[in-house]
């Protein structure tokens, strides 16, 4: 009696081991993942990342989406159809909420993506499901992939004020990651992207900080969250061909002008940066890195910038390992975004700029 109890019990655990495996073999037909995300139990998973996304096919035009900001205040997330942007959903604070989406194109099976539209440091948004009859999606073609590392304006702030005006509610509001010069090009060459990039923060300083109260990007990039917790350190599975990194402009800002700001240091610019450099070569060992300017920084300011960009690149003149690293400067502008920054137009003035070079770096890979 005793041993045909044992048998029932390593059976419905061997039957409970398969049904996960199932579980999580179905979720990998059915939903396919970019970006900083992570993967829950029952097909949820939390998008940390700026343009951080979750996509699936489905069947017939019925479909809605659960969501939840996992924070104390609204976030907000961009929605692809079929390859068409169908806009930007607000996602208040509270429990998880019904969302749907509108299917107007009559097709027997369709294609939803779902972005983060802020970024890491807005806090997480939960994709807890769909209500759509989900088919098994086609295996993904092999693509090039970038990483895209950067500050504000790599992760799409204030570029779309179409439903809140520039200084109206809280300062995430015109976040719109999709529209970003990042995932623009990104899309315009067919490859696969992620945006490690938080808004003010700098190689050696942030925009209003010393380093002395908040966390820099080096202190953060190997964290999921990109923030100061390690006990979630990101898996750099994604291998990137190219990395491309645009840090500089919170490093070279004045700060807001009342809290105590010294004078830039060249030499921990530089430093850190080469540092930094390193960090990502242990991460992406075969990868190519390209170092931008700032469409924000002008004038001596600029001049300045490219200069410590070139001795960085100096430091590497004798690394026969790794390709040279390369320098773009993108052209001078005038930014129509809030809180001068690139508008939705202007990232695609930026993203029109890169296309060409970053297509030639990846076609030398």
């Amino acid at each position: 009696m005793i041993f045909r109890k044992i048998q029932l019990v390593i059976l419905l655990i061997s039957f409970t081991l398969v049904s996960l495996a199932q579980k999580k073999e179905e979720a990998q037909l059915f939903f396919q993942y970019q970006g900083r995300v992570e993967k829950m139990q029952d097909h949820k998973a939390i998008l940390i990342g700026a343009a951080s996304s979750v996509s699936f096919d489905f069947k017939g035009n019925s479909c809605s989406i659960s969501l939840q900001s996992l924070v104390d205040h609204q976030n907000y997330v961009s929605l692809e159809l079929d390859g068409k942007y169908i806009g930007r959903i607000r996602i208040e604070k509270g429990e998880i909420k019904s969302f749907p989406v509108v299917v107007s194109e009559k097709k027997d099976t369709h294609h939803l993506a779902i972005y983060k539209a802020t970024e890491a440091a807005n806090g997480g948004v939960l994709f807890a499901g769909t209500t759509a009859k989900l088919i098994e999606s086609p295996t993904p073609k092999s693509k090039k992939k970038i990483e895209l590392i950067g500050d504000s304006i790599t992760s799409g702030f204030g570029n779309d004020a179409t439903t809140i005006p520039c200084g109206s509610g809280e300062w995430y509001d015109q976040h719109n990651a999709y529209w970003a010069y990042g995932p623009v090009l990104s899309r315009a060459l067919d490859i696969d992207y992620v945006l490690s990039s938080v808004s003010g923060y700098g190689m050696y300083r942030n925009w209003n900080d010393e380093h002395l109260e908040e966390p820099i990007i080096p202190d953060v990039y190997e964290n999921l969250y990109l923030d100061k917790d390690s006990s979630k350190p990101y898996d750099f599975k994604f291998q990137p061909d190219l990395v491309s990194i645009c840090l500089g402009t919170n490093d070279l800002s004045e700060g807001d002008g009342k809290k105590p700001r010294l004078p830039f240091n060249e030499e921990k610019y530089v430093s850190n940066y080469i540092d930094f450099i390193k960090t990502v070569y242990k991460h992406a060992p075969n990868t190519r890195i390209v170092l931008l300017n700032s469409p924000m920084v002008s004038g001596d300011r600029n001049v300045t910038m490219v200069n410590c960009l070139k001795k960085v690149i100096k430091a590497f003149e004798n690394d026969k390992v790794h390709k040279p690293i390369a320098l773009f400067e993108f052209q001078s502008m005038v930014p129509k975004g809030c809180g001068y920054h690139p508008d939705i137009a202007d990232d695609k003035v930026m993203a029109d700029q890169l296309i060409p070079y970053f297509k030639q770096l990846l076609n030398e890979k």
